[in-house]
């Protein structure tokens, strides 16, 4: 990581109940007029369970015999060659409804559309040149054009009536290259799930055509689309891409005709999806940030697929929901803006607010969430957020960071101290040492001992040998909020342990920190004996923090935009001023500082006490 830091300072470029018979809905790609209904009330909230079940719930005893029959004959034929003949059934005549989007595009992006490309990750594509069957760009740009995410952004940047001839000619052309052809990643589980929806939402935009022979192959296209995900739902990988694909499954059967089947089916497989995507206490088993917010996008899109229908929001994504957000909630700020954990950028508290309010879910941000292995004490204006968890698991790491026991703090709007971040949201343009470095120990608020990661950085994202076990024990008295963890990341290779004790006040107005490097007590099963090794305690700076090192040597002032003076003091090793770095919500890399206590640990170990004090 100080390599990658020192290059950039060098290079200077880090520097979201009716029935049928009660209301018509509006049939899209039939001749009747374009209306939309408005979002319906998802009924009663769900009781959150403390067990892993999201399907049994209060007054939910499990699907009927009928339904069981259905559910078991609905999967033979999508596990026998009856399944080719699905794929090639009927089209629709039309869509039963057209979803709400409850989320805004992008209208930079939608400009860009109608002047004539596609700009996303980094990347500017061509529209005139663009071959659908051949196109080569960034994972992400893929994933935009193929899930046709750029429908939103499209119809952010103009009115309509402007919209429709290009969203029709792009989809024409994307059903040139695919309708008859199913390759990845253009047919993708997760991607053709995204696909339905986004479809669906903006249905207006791509089937108002008076073309009957263009309408009736995007009406097919969705029908050939549903029955493939029928078949490789279950197949996407575990986590995020299975959940979006089981969603998939169950907005074509709510969206298509005779899908009461479907829907029995998808929501079933939408269960176990579900459970093999989050912990007990809401998080995402990846411990990603950024894999929560999409995953509660993709169940608020499934929210109102169910309510333009007119339908009883599921319980399964309604107690999803409700286990999710506080989840989520509870890695944001004061100010609601979420820290930098596992990849993340620092996402906007705008950002949040539109996917808390699409969500439906009104909830208080969870403050322990032992499982997901995050900690968010809230004192007065101040917030502090920390990792106390193991690393996640190799098969469901995404850009896993080696952050164990690192802090962020808020005060008010602004960010004090932070993590680097980022890891996932930087452009291709960058070099792959520079994500790997961004997910670092030394990226983190954290102690790094001989200037090596906590826990192993894997080049594909995963995380390897270190950190195998967390120990915490949290106090909250009316007077403070104590945190008391160890990690055993350097236990096998330094013969150390290493302790953080945090205290914050009340009012939030003081932390108190300690730093403690402990010998492992019994040495054995590889363990080595403990001795000198070098040692640094970083606190990167926020971006709105002006620093001055203390004439003494011991502290620095930290000037924040709103006037405030807070002061960092170490009575245990004098206190260095560097550069650092911070990544935004949209990937750009800003220069910023961080504080550094740095020196040599014995082979006895070493404290190593700090403060951060508000002083006016």
């Amino acid at each position: 990581m100080s390599d990658v830091l020192s290059d950039s300072r060098r290079t200077g470029a880090l520097a979201a109940q009716s029935s049928e018979s009660d209301r018509r809905l509006p049939l899209i790609g039939s001749s009747e007029p374009e209306t939309r209904p408005d979002l319906i009330n998802s009924g009663q909230a769900v009781g959150l369970s403390e067990r892993k079940q999201l399907v049994r719930v209060e007054n939910d005893r499990g699907l009927s015999l009928t339904e069981s029959l259905v559910h078991y004959f609905y999967r033979l034929t999508w596990r026998t060659p009856l399944h080719k003949l699905r794929l090639k059934g009927r089209s629709p005549l039309r869509l039963l409804a057209a979803p709400d989007d409850p989320f805004t595009g992008d209208a930079r992006r939608g400009k860009a559309i109608r002047a004539g490309f596609f700009q996303i990750a980094g990347a500017k594509i061509e529209i005139a040149q663009l071959n659908f069957a051949t196109l080569q760009a960034p994972n992400e740009a893929l994933d935009y054009i193929h899930s046709f995410a750029w429908l939103r952004d499209l119809a952010a940047a103009a009115p309509r009536g402007t919209c429709v001839p290009i969203a029709e000619r792009l989809v024409n052309q994307w059903l040139d290259a695919h309708l008859e052809t199913v390759s990845d990643p253009a047919w993708r589980a997760d991607l053709a799930a995204r696909r339905i929806i986004n479809c669906a939402a903006h249905a207006p935009l791509i089937l108002s055509s008076s073309d009957l022979v263009y309408r009736s192959r995007v009406l097919r296209n969705f029908a050939s689309t549903a029955r493939h995900l029928d078949h490789v739902a279950d197949k996407a990988p575990e986590g995020l891409a299975r959940l979006t694909a089981w969603a998939g499954v169950v907005a074509a059967a709510l969206l298509l005709p005779d899908g009461e089947p479907r829907r029995i089916f998808g929501e079933a497989g939408l269960k176990r999806a579900i459970e093999g995507f989050m912990g007990d206490d809401g998080g995402a088993l990846s411990r990603s940030p950024l894999a929560q917010i999409e995953a509660i996008r993709v169940l608020s899109m499934l929210r109102s697929v169910y309510a333009a229908r007119g339908e009883l929001l599921s319980p399964i994504v309604e107690l999803a929901l409700t286990r999710a957000v506080p989840a989520l909630q509870g890695l944001t700020h004061h100010d609601g803006s979420l820290g930098s954990w596992q990849g993340a950028p620092g996402v906007s508290a705008d950002t949040m607010a539109t996917l808390m309010r699409a969500s439906g879910v009104r909830s208080r941000p969870l403050r322990e969430a032992r499982h997901w292995g995050y900690q968010r004490i809230p004192a007065g204006r101040t917030v502090v957020l920390v990792d106390a968890g193991t690393p996640a698991m190799a098969r469901h790491a995404i850009m896993g960071c080696a952050s164990t026991l690192a802090f962020e703090m808020s005060h008010g709007p602004h960010r004090l101290i932070v993590n680097c971040g980022g890891a996932s949201a930087i452009g291709p343009d960058y070099p792959p040492s520079l994500a790997k470095g961004l997910r670092a120990t030394a990226a983190h608020s954290t102690l790094c001992l001989d200037d090596t990661n906590s826990t192993a950085v894997l080049p594909k994202g995963q995380l390897g040998k270190g950190v195998g076990l967390v120990e915490l024990d949290r106090r909250d008295t009316d007077d403070a909020v104590r945190l008391d963890m160890t990690h055993d990341g350097y236990a096998r290779r330094y013969g150390m342990i290493h302790r953080r004790l945090l205290v914050l006040r009340a009012d939030g107005r003081e932390l108190r920190g300690e730093d403690v490097l402990l010998p492992v007590p019994k040495r054995g099963m590889g363990r080595t004996k403990p001795a000198e090794a070098p040692f640094a305690i970083r606190f990167h700076l926020g971006m709105d923090v002006e620093a001055h090192p203390a004439t003494d040597g011991w502290g620095v002032f930290l000037r924040v935009a709103d006037g405030s003076l807070w002061q960092f003091r170490s009575a245990a090793s004098k206190v260095t001023l560097e550069d650092s770095l911070w990544v935004d919500e949209h990937g750009n890399i800003r220069p910023s500082q961080q504080i550094v206590l740095s020196g040599t640990a014995s082979g006895g170990g070493g404290n190593y006490g700090w403060l951060i004090k508000h002083m006016g």
